[in-house]
């Protein structure tokens, strides 16, 4: 058995932040964001109340509602975020609380924005081992709150918001998948968290914001994706010709243009909304997914390869069928 989505869902916040409200705090312009990242807006969380935790919820509902299945029947609820409301209970223990899903085991994935394909990697296993049957996964992300709004390199390219999918052990579904990490490079994305501080150290300081070395990035995304997809095609019949959709982390348009040229593919192969929604970490995937599939752009039977990377550094892939 393997991993098959039966239902997906998201939470966008209503406030949008255009890149003239990027203006009116950093050096910065409309013109000059479109151009390097095609970011035109991003939704910002704008209530103590819209936090993690709701956003999660929000879009486990609605992929809950579009699977058919009742909350008592999940097994396992994991959500991947690095922007959790609390050290400790997870994310997941909060959506499972809310959700009333007593028979979910929960619990989060740090990977940074390839957490959902951790994800989505982790619960195949389990559906593949014969541990469960279903599962919620989820990326969300309150990246603002992580972000240092007075930085221009950063505060411009990320936004908040939840994705998630219900999957079945079934037939159908997964066909691969794969994920990595590359340690020796975990300085190019960063956010510290809280340093020593105990009755015999103290290095306290205030919290730290994001940092990212967005040249080194754009390199290591461009390179890995068609690496990990030449990875999930052998020992297929599958060219990359015949994978219907390319559904890959939404940091940077130009980004998935360079990955399009590269594997010499047209762009309408190349889903996108991170002109609407910016880079949403390790929501971005689901929620581009829902909105696909809420549209009807998904048909049973699309080939599709996700692709996540990001932050450890740290990539994931999967083809499944749809």
């Amino acid at each position: 058995m393997r991993l098959k989505i039966i239902g997906t869902g998201s939470y966008l916040p209503e406030k949008i932040a255009t890149n003239d409200d990027m203006a009116q705090l950093v050096e910065t312009s409309d013109e000059w964001i479109r151009t390097r990242t095609g970011i035109g807006q991003r939704h910002l969380v704008s209530s103590s109340e819209e936090n993690t935790t709701y956003m999660a919820v929000q879009a486990a509902k609605r992929a809950l509602a579009a699977s058919g299945l009742r909350a008592e029947e999940i097994d396992v609820i994991l959500v991947a975020t690095v922007s959790g409301d609390y050290v400790t209970p997870s994310t997941a223990c909060m959506v499972q609380r809310e959700l009333q899903a007593v028979n979910a085991a929960s619990f989060d994935i740090n990977a940074a924005c390839a957490g959902f394909l951790f994800g989505l990697n982790t619960v195949d296993a389990y559906f593949r081992s014969g541990i469960y049957k279903t599962a919620i996964i989820i990326g969300v992300e309150t990246l603002s709150k992580i972000v240092d709004w007075s930085d221009r390199s950063t505060c411009v390219l990320f936004g908040d918001g939840a994705g998630a999918v219900v999957a079945k052990a079934d037939e159908n579904g997964m066909l691969a998948c794969l994920q990595g990490s590359d340690g020796t490079h975990a300085d190019v994305l960063t956010c510290k968290a809280r340093t020593n501080n105990n009755p015999y150290i103290s290095t306290s300081k205030e919290l730290d914001y994001v940092y990212m070395n967005g040249q080194e990035v754009f390199k290591f995304a461009v390179r890995k994706v068609p690496e990990c997809l030449e990875l999930l095609l052998q020992g297929t019949d599958f060219s990359p010709e015949d994978v219907d959709y390319y559904l890959l982390h939404q940091a940077n348009y130009r980004i998935l243009t360079s990955i399009a040229k590269k594997l010499n593919l047209p762009m309408e192969k190349f889903p996108s909304n991170v002109d609407r929604c910016g880079n949403t970490s390790a929501a971005s995937i689901p929620i581009l997914m829902d909105e696909m599939n809420r549209q009807g752009q998904l048909k049973e039977g699309n080939l599709l390869f996700l692709s996540g990377f990001g932050g450890g550094l740290t990539w994931g892939a999967a083809l499944l069928k749809w």
